[in-house]
């Protein structure tokens, strides 16, 4: 059981004592869980900023008043209502003052399961049946306000992403809920770096083919990521896909991901990786020739959008254009070998080439019965990538070779290397 900061204020006009404090949201709903809470957030009801600065509080919310803890650096938020103003997540007028209670302030919050409070005696407070969702693993909202904030259908498909392997779903009447929203056109007013930034944290969760499942089935998917949407239905060739469905695919490479890698990048990737197939013209299905290099425009659609950072970006486009490169390196003759490492910039940015075989192998084991499949060009590649690393320009230099001539002789130096090392291997 956590231990309980209990918090008191003497008004010296009235000598009233007051200022309660509760542990709210994820660490009581990861504690009922079996998890260790990440962090720990405070509701303090029947106070003021002012009593907060006085006791050494030191605020932080430009929007809303939170404030940090002097010792523990935790932090505390005065209990507050919130009521819609305007369009989007950020259209709402908040009030806080010490009338405010404890039930109101959990009523404003997203699903049941995070409005859930315990308070300085370890006494669980649940006045909208969190206890009773997080049994039944049910991802439920609180009350009718939820539509009133559409970046919660990007926060129900985080916890989805993140609690599907617990056995959650959403709740029918919830998911009818954020079905609304989609219609309502609410989620055209996110701004993009916060739906960047839900959607990361989402595709950071342990199953974030569970997530993007969720938009889909709320439409959302089509509003945030349209160009992944419409792969649902479009077939591709049963011999190399046995799950046929494009868009069943991704999902499935999502999963291999979560499972090959913790970085968000390479699950971005993957889930961009297919875009060229959407645009496919429909005669020439279940054959997407080309969709690799079809599919670059549409990455950078996306990503500029999305306000993507550069990483991510890059990423996403070289497994768009490259995956089908990787999965034939073993077949290739040096030279060509060599142009694919110096595409991925394997000299200056070698700690990308792992993200990119990671994002490779998903794709190759996220067909229908192939989850366990080998995948040795992984090996393959980065040992061909340390082969050609190994031969740095100190070997030029001595030749007294500069400009345009040393990066020639450089290159050839290393293109030998690679022919010795793929004939004896």
């Amino acid at each position: 059981m956590p231990t309980m900061n209990a918090l008191h204020w003497r008004d010296t006009a009235t000598m009233t004592v007051f200022m309660d404090t509760y542990l709210v949201g994820g660490a009581v709903r990861d504690e009922l869980l079996g998890l260790t809470p990440k962090e720990r957030d405070w509701v303090v009801v029947g106070s003021t900023p002012e009593a907060m600065l006085a006791q050494g509080f030191t605020a932080v919310g430009k929007d809303f008043p939170v404030f940090l803890h002097p010792q523990t650096r935790e932090e505390y938020a005065l209990a507050r209502t919130e009521r819609k103003t305007g369009h989007g997540y950020t259209g709402f007028a908040c009030h806080a003052d010490p009338g405010v209670t404890l039930e109101e302030d959990l009523q404003r919050r997203d699903l049941t399961i995070n409005a859930m409070a315990r308070d300085t005696q370890g006494q669980l407070i649940d006045p909208y049946g969190g206890q009773r969702d997080l049994a039944q693993r049910l991802l439920r909202h609180v009350s009718a306000a939820f539509v009133e904030d559409p970046l919660r259908v990007l926060r129900v498909a985080r916890f989805a992403a993140r609690l599907a392997p617990m056995g959650f779903t959403v709740a029918d009447e919830t998911m009818a809920l954020m079905r609304d929203i989609t219609a309502s056109g609410e989620l055209d007013h996110l701004v993009a770096e916060r739906t960047w930034q839900e959607l990361s944290r989402m595709l950071g969760e342990p199953a974030p083919q569970a997530g993007i499942r969720v938009l889909r089935d709320c439409g959302a998917l089509a509003v945030i990521l349209p160009e992944v949407d419409c792969l649902f239905g479009i077939p591709q060739p049963e011999a190399h896909h046995p799950e046929i469905d494009t868009g069943e695919h991704i999902l499935m490479a999502l999963q291999q991901a979560a499972a090959l890698s913790p970085a968000m990048e390479v699950r971005f990737a993957v889930l961009m990786h297919d875009l060229g197939k959407g645009v496919t013209p429909e005669a020439e299905w279940p054959r997407h020739i080309a969709h690799e290099h079809r599919g670059v425009a549409l990455v950078d659609a996306a990503c500029q959008r999305l306000r993507a950072p550069r990483e991510a970006t890059e990423l996403a486009r070289l497994a768009c254009k490259l995956h089908l490169n990787v999965h034939r390196c073993m077949e290739m003759r040096p030279d060509t070998l060599l142009k694919l490492l110096e595409s991925v910039d394997v000299f200056r940015r070698p700690e990308r080439l792992p993200l990119l075989i990671a994002a490779c192998e998903a794709d190759a084991r996220g067909r229908g019965g192939r989850a366990d499949q080998p995948y040795p060009q992984a090996a393959f590649l980065q040992a061909a990538a340390d082969c050609v690393r190994s031969i740095s320009g100190d070997a030029v230099t001595a030749e007294g070779l500069s400009g345009p001539a040393f990066g020639r002789a450089l290159r050839d130096k290393r293109l030998q290397a690679l022919q010795q090392w793929k004939a004896s291997s």
